[in-house]
């Protein structure tokens, strides 16, 4: 018991120093015109490569694991932080100290981590990403099924050994796949109980569970969302409110916003396109090999930020917003991986009159590796 009690002292005198460190200037006078705690960043998924061949259906995004690169261009265009997906983080998972050295000689803040990083001897239930039901997690731990012990004690010791660390006070995660035909209410209070045990456990280490409601996933649809906010213990769980997933699910991403405003702690900024706003029925993962159901903030034209924005400057909200957008595909006609993060640091500037600089002529990004 002295062991465990002198770690989790250690533990916590590291993240006092991380939350604590001095910052830089341009951050404590704030990015946002009216509320100057609301932090700009980008998450890892825009920092990637797809196969120039086959078919979406049979291939998936390189995501990078330069370290370095990514950080670099990050500040690059002016923004403040950076969320890391699992795997561009596993790297550092046994030395999360080497990880924030790297951060600070970039000048770049930990927004949050996607997920919980696995190290590829351990990727057995691994519930990082919504497959779909043909490629699903058959146990689906997440929902009260086989690996849900598992799941609970490794969320914890990721929370105590590896963000709490860096300073991390709240936690990105999907929930596994969706069940065929979706989840059962059964399956959603088993959800909210697991959610409730995990975040109960990470807030010890100063780390709020936050769940991420995605397409493809067993919170996709307005009634799962609800039905697990009313179960869940508000105290322990919740939300990162994506922006781009909220419309394709058929929910109203102003209205939900507001509605549920004291439960989120960040906000992933990412556009869909209008044919998807009040849907019955989103999109098939079918559709979206075929033809990407995302695009980079304001360049879709089915997520109204300028009405997000308006609730997260009148209630002024305290946290990251970070820009959550595929790297672009072949052919796409979106540009490059460094012309979509451009094109967002617009629209912010232009439209939502965020004091980013203007985009750099070229970015840093060259290729996933």
């Amino acid at each position: 018991m002295r062991q465990i009690n002198r770690r989790h002292f250690t533990n916590l005198a590291l993240a006092f120093t991380a939350a604590n460190a001095a910052v830089p200037r341009a951050f404590a006078q704030g990015l946002d015109p009216a509320d100057r705690d609301i932090r700009y960043g980008t998450t890892g998924s825009i920092f990637g490569v797809w196969p120039a061949a086959g078919t979406q259906a049979s291939i998936s995004m390189r995501m990078s694991t330069n370290m370095p690169m990514m950080l670099a261009d990050v500040k690059h265009y002016g923004l403040q932080g950076f969320e890391p997906y699992s795997a561009q983080v596993v790297q550092f998972l046994d030395d999360p100290m080497a990880f924030k050295k790297e951060l600070d000689a970039a000048g770049v803040q930990l927004a949050s981590v996607g997920d919980l990083p696995r190290k590829p001897s351990d990727r057995t239930g691994d519930t990082a990403v919504p497959m779909g039901a043909a490629n699903a997690v058959p146990d689906y731990p997440w929902l009260g099924g086989k690996g849900r012990d598992k799941l609970i004690a490794d969320m914890e010791a990721c929370a105590r050994d590896f963000l709490q660390p860096l300073g991390v006070d709240h936690w990105k995660n999907n929930m596994g796949a969706r069940p065929p035909g979706g989840p059962s209410d059964d399956q959603l209070k088993a959800l909210a109980d697991t959610a409730n045990e995990i975040g109960m456990r990470t807030k010890k280490y100063g780390v709020r569970l936050s769940l991420h409601a995605h397409m493809w996933g067993p919170m996709e649809r307005e009634h799962d969302f609800r039905r697990v906010m009313e179960l869940s213990d508000p105290n322990y769980v919740f939300l990162i409110l994506d922006t781009g997933h909220n419309v394709l699910g058929g929910m109203d991403v102003v209205k939900i916003s507001e509605e549920f405003f004291p439960r989120i702690t960040e906000f992933h900024l990412k556009d869909t396109f209008p044919q998807w706003i009040g849907n019955k029925q989103g999109p098939t993962q079918a559709m979206h090999r075929e033809k990407s159901v995302y695009a980079s903030v304001g360049q879709g034209g089915g997520v109204d930020f300028p009405g997000l924005f308006r609730v997260l400057r009148q209630k002024h909200f305290k946290g990251w917003a970070v820009f959550d957008i595929d790297a672009p595909r072949p052919g796409d006609g979106t540009g490059t991986v460094d012309d979509n993060i451009a094109a967002s640091v617009r629209y912010m500037r232009d439209v939502l009159k965020v004091k980013l600089p203007p985009p750099p002529r070229a970015g840093l990004f060259t290729e996933a590796t």
